[in-house]
């Protein structure tokens, strides 16, 4: 089974520095029909102003993958991490007892675009961490790449949480694949372009829950950059 989640009935706003989409159920925004899927909690879909962002703030008992698909974002925690995001990069943040962070568009020209994600932990109460790898673009280009994984798979970043996020990049025709074992679900999210999920169409900013599919093919519609969630 596959339910789409179009991107024209999210929520968010126009907030001048910043303009958001909430797939789920988020702050001012709630929607008892998406407050999230399985361990899935958030995906925000951000553009950042030139020269502005989030002030410090707390968050704990969540891991936070921002993933930067267009700009770059900085970021400062009370950890003593001090880091630039760019596109492309697995980044990701274990709140778990608690943490203060802020995010920051560096540029005095350019918003930066990008996703924030939540994902529940197994666990509360863990102690906080921060990580953060590059990823090429060679590495997705027609490839479903691992980038988050609770076993660090393939050099991927570790998240507390049987979950796994793959990213590929895909031209108009190219096509991946990717199984799901039994019991297993997923959630794709189109960053960029048109994609046929198992021949549904898809469209920039489209989610989709999926269950009960025991084979995913992702086929580029236009030139597009997707992220897949296989979730417990």
């Amino acid at each position: 089974m596959i339910q789409i989640r179009p991107a024209n009935e999210r929520g968010g706003g126009d907030h001048g520095w910043l303009k958001t989409h909430h797939t789920f159920s988020f702050n001012d925004y709630w929607d008892p029909k998406w407050m999230g899927f399985r361990s899935l909690r958030v995906i925000n879909e951000d553009w950042v102003a030139p020269n502005t962002g989030f002030p410090t703030h707390p968050h704990r008992d969540m891991e936070i993958i921002t993933y930067v698909l267009e700009g770059k974002l900085e970021h400062k925690d009370s950890l003593g991490t001090g880091s630039v995001i760019l596109p492309g990069d697995g980044q990701r943040m274990s709140a778990g007892s608690g943490i203060r962070h802020s995010e920051f568009n560096p540029s005095t020209t350019e918003p930066v675009h990008l996703l924030q994600i939540w994902i529940q932990p197994e666990r509360a109460a863990l102690p906080p961490s921060y990580e953060q790898k590059s990823f090429p673009e060679s590495e997705k280009r027609g490839e479903l790449r691992l980038i988050a994984s609770r076993d660090a798979k393939d050099g991927s970043v570790k998240i507390n949480q049987d979950a796994k996020l793959f990213v590929t990049l895909l031209k108009p025709g190219e096509e991946v694949s990717h199984e799901l074992a039994s019991g297993r679900h997923a959630w794709l999210q189109v960053a960029k372009g048109a994609v046929e999920l198992n021949a549904k169409k898809l469209n920039q900013g489209d989610g989709a829950a999926i269950s009960d599919e025991p084979k995913l093919t992702i086929k580029g519609a236009q030139d597009a950059e997707v992220l897949l969630f296989d979730l417990a």
